[in-house]
């Protein structure tokens, strides 16, 4: 029979040193296996013994060995997470709907910024292949098909968030927001405000959601008829320049508003912030003068003055959506590439076309 016995002198002189399974094996009068089996609750020891092992395993501060146990499993117990960037809190929402379920799962999360660079990104996925993580999770990816090739020779499961993949692959799947929708969304939004003068302010960030977001808004044009015409889209040249959303939307936001738009599609929030500073300080009211919509639907969103009309991203389902789907390809299982349907949350920076005061252009 197993006997447990407290002895405070050698619990002391063992308390110097880590304690081992061995330690815990002597001190019970037991086999090092059992030990072993008992604290991964092996239904080959009976309940009560396990019990009594792991009470003695807490007296004596065991703590367990990471590596061993995840040399022992194939598992290190662990995701790496690569995002554009921490300051975005796009990101941010998007990180926590991971942690929830990972955190059930018991799993851990490491986090890695690319700052939208394609080589840094590459370079997370490759630093987190080697630490044997047991999935990876990227969002907004910057590689191209030209990359898939390399990527291809790692074996770890890795989710694509917000970024749809071209094909299913046995390596890549995918959790993204149907970005066309999200940018047809806002413009008929404008459309039937009766707006026929609508902008698009990009980033020119070189992702598929910028481009995609375009697309939807020169979709929803043509489908009303109405015109395109190139002074209304700003791209913001990355080339020459890398600087924040916020201040992108400030920079290119005159040079919109003076080419006679009524409404402004911003590729996200963030730029629609910027825009709003860029009113201010040009006295042109929103949305009085200029109906803006934002894109993402994050916190600050609601708080800025006027609140912003803007697209729902789901971040938090989505991290949430990522994080099981990278579960289930652990488990094995197969899995299909999912694309979530966005939705406009309407606030006070829109408003019809008949009730705007004065033209942009006449208040310039």
């Amino acid at each position: 029979m197993l006997s447990l016995f407290t002895l405070p002198t050698a619990l002391l002189q063992m308390s110097k040193r880590k304690i081992s399974i061995e330690d815990i094996a002597r001190k019970a009068g037991v086999s090092h296996s059992t030990v072993s089996r008992a604290l991964r609750d092996s239904p080959l020891i009976s309940a009560k013994v396990r019990e009594e092992i792991k009470k003695l395993a807490q007296e004596m501060n065991y703590v367990p060995n990471a590596i061993a146990q995840s040399l022992l499993a194939s598992r290190t117990y662990t995701v790496g997470v690569v995002v554009t960037s921490i300051a975005d809190p796009f990101f941010g929402e998007l990180v926590e709907g991971i942690e929830q379920v990972a955190k059930q799962a018991g799993l851990n999360v490491l986090l890695s910024a690319s700052h939208g660079d394609v080589d840094q990104e590459i370079a997370a996925i490759e630093n987190f292949h080697y630490r044997r993580v047991d999935g990876i999770l990227v969002a907004d990816s910057r590689v191209s098909q030209r990359y898939t090739p390399q990527l291809q020779l790692f074996t770890v499961p890795t989710v694509l968030i917000n970024i749809a993949t071209e094909a299913q692959s046995k390596t890549f799947h995918s959790v993204a927001m149907d970005d066309r929708l999200g940018g047809s969304i806002v413009v008929e939004h404008l459309i039937e405000l009766g707006h026929t003068c609508i902008g698009y302010l990009g980033v020119g960030d070189g992702s598929k959601a910028d481009q995609q977001r375009l697309e939807g808004y020169q979709m929803a044009l043509k489908k009303a008829g109405l015109p395109q015409n190139n002074d209304w889209i700003a791209i913001f040249n990355q080339d020459h320049e890398t600087i924040n959303d916020i201040d992108i939307g400030k920079k290119m936001l005159p040079e919109l508003a003076a080419s006679g738009v009524t409404g402004i599609f911003c590729y996200n929030d963030m730029v629609a912030v910027g825009a709003l500073l860029a009113c201010k300080e040009l006295g042109i009211s929103v949305p009085q003068d200029l109906s803006l919509v934002g894109f993402d639907n994050i916190g600050l969103s609601s708080y800025v003055t006027p609140p912003l009309t803007t697209v729902s991203q789901r971040m938090v389902e989505m991290g949430n959506a990522a994080m099981n789907m990278l579960l289930e390809l652990l488990e094995g299982k197969v899995v299909e590439n999912l694309l979530l349907s966005p939705f406009l949350v309407k606030r006070d920076s829109t408003t019809t076309a008949s009730r705007l005061k004065s033209s942009v252009i006449s208040r310039k």
